[in-house]
């Protein structure tokens, strides 16, 4: 990076350094610089990449910073050469500043296109939203410099996180360590499905394969009562069993899939072939904050938005989808009952995770809107849960982020793909993982 950054500062300032110089401006000078400066944009720099998308999105950061450096230097000698263009001091000529600074500029929208291009390709942190805001700030003095430094910091950081990720995978990849003896299978909350193209989990899935984890997916319908899902995924366990003779199953669900777990497991017998489950950010004694917004409800918007919802998944595949069943399951009166009817079965191993927010500014749309409403009715949430009402099991763990940021109902699975400081999603379900194997499940 410093090569390139040096090469950039002297081609732009070329005419300049010729001149002051007394070399003169022969052509062999003139291609030698050119093919430095083709050569320093392919390769502005020399580090080792684990993987093509981090080494492209690295260059490109490295571009942009050294564009940031080169434009620096350059604005300083074309203020030097104007403010001394008269001088004993300087002996430039004003031709010589103009192609001076003509080559400058030239050169520096070769080097920023040539970042920035190679970062909003690779990034993923980036989002739609700093991408936008980079265009529309593009050119508009001083903002266009301030948001080129807040996409240069959040790529840097994408590039180290993800590095060192690879890094820790490739370190352990022997131990196994999400090697389980049962195979995991991860079940999806309400209104979601196990789609190809739309992965639930996010990230997640991949890292606990590549550190051992044999996954398989729920695969229940999106939006049906908890008795019904929990038939579904009694199905889909026996035909994993039988299908794997893998003998049992470790379960982790997410949402209302923690509620369907349950009800598969002691209301459909499917006991004798879970090892465990794990719940994350379930509603184990429903959400308040769901009996009142259905006690508000007019019968008939009720009815309007639970037609218009079945309908669109019909249209998707389900076979009969059934909206309001699916709300009224985790409301808190139909969560004690359920609780009631569902006692926890003998033999298999219960744990519960759960996460929260700290405010009404942390995460995505719509969750930060919805905490404040789910705080006055239920306390501490994680924009729908609350976070008294996931704690299930033997064991409950709260997963919060060094710093004050919350962790959503979709952070904790990886919804948004995003890296969020202080908290990494992957490892905290790898480290899930592997507490199951250690406890020889």
């Amino acid at each position: 990076m410093v090569i390139a950054a040096i090469v950039f500062i002297l081609v732009s300032n070329l005419a300049v350094i010729l001149q002051v110089s007394g070399i003169g401006g022969s052509w062999m000078i003139w291609m030698t610089a050119t093919t430095l400066f083709i050569l320093c944009n392919i390769f502005p720099s020399f580090k080792q990449f684990p993987v093509t998308r981090l080494k492209n999105l690295q260059r490109g950061v490295a571009l942009l910073i050294e564009f940031l450096i080169t434009c620096v230097v350059d604005v300083a000698v074309l203020v030097v050469s104007l403010v001394f263009r008269d001088s004993e001091f300087c002996t430039l000529s004003t031709a010589t500043i103009v192609a001076n600074s003509v080559i400058a500029f030239l050169a520096g929208v070769v080097i920023f296109w040539n970042g920035i291009i190679r970062v909003y390709v690779t990034s993923a942190q980036l989002g739609v939203k700093w991408r936008v805001i980079g265009i529309l700030c593009g050119m508009i003095p001083i903002a266009h410099l301030i948001v080129l430094g807040i996409i240069i910091k959040i790529s840097y950081r994408e590039y180290t996180e993800e590095t060192a990720r690879f890094v820790l995978n490739v370190s352990r990849a022997d131990d196994q360590v999400c090697k389980t003896r049962y195979p995991i299978l991860m079940v999806h909350g309400v209104f979601f499905r196990d789609i190809k193209y739309f992965k639930y989990w996010g990230r997640i899935p991949k890292d606990l394969e590549k550190n051992g984890a044999t996954l398989f997916y729920g695969q229940q319908e999106s939006a049906r009562s908890v008795e019904e899902c929990g038939r579904q995924l009694a199905q889909r366990i026996r035909q994993i069993v039988e299908g794997t003779g893998c003998g049992k199953v470790n379960i982790i669900a997410h949402s209302k899939g923690g509620l369907d777990s349950r009800a598969a497991i002691t209301l459909h017998k499917m006991a004798p072939y879970v090892a465990s489950l794990t719940t994350v950010n379930t509603p184990h004694r429903g959400c308040l904050f769901a009996d009142y917004l259905l006690g508000k409800a007019p019968e008939k918007l009720k009815r309007s938005v639970a037609a218009s919802y079945n309908a669109a998944m019909i249209r998707t595949g389900e076979k009969d989808s059934d909206f309001l069943s699916a709300v009224y399951s985790l409301t808190n009166e139909e969560c004690e009952k359920f609780n009631e009817s569902c006692p926890d079965a003998p033999g298999v191993y219960y744990q519960s995770i759960g996460s929260k927010s700290v405010n009404a500014v942390g995460g995505r749309f719509p969750l930060n809107l919805s905490y404040i409403f789910v705080k006055k009715f239920d306390g501490p949430n994680d924009g729908l849960v609350a976070l008294s009402s996931m704690q299930w099991g033997e064991n409950f763990i709260v997963v919060e982020p060094r710093k004050k940021r919350g962790i959503t109902h979709g952070d904790i699975i990886d919804l948004n793909r995003e890296n969020i400081d202080g908290f990494d999603v992957r490892e905290t379900y790898v480290q899930i993982v592997k507490g199951l194997k250690d406890r020889g499940l």
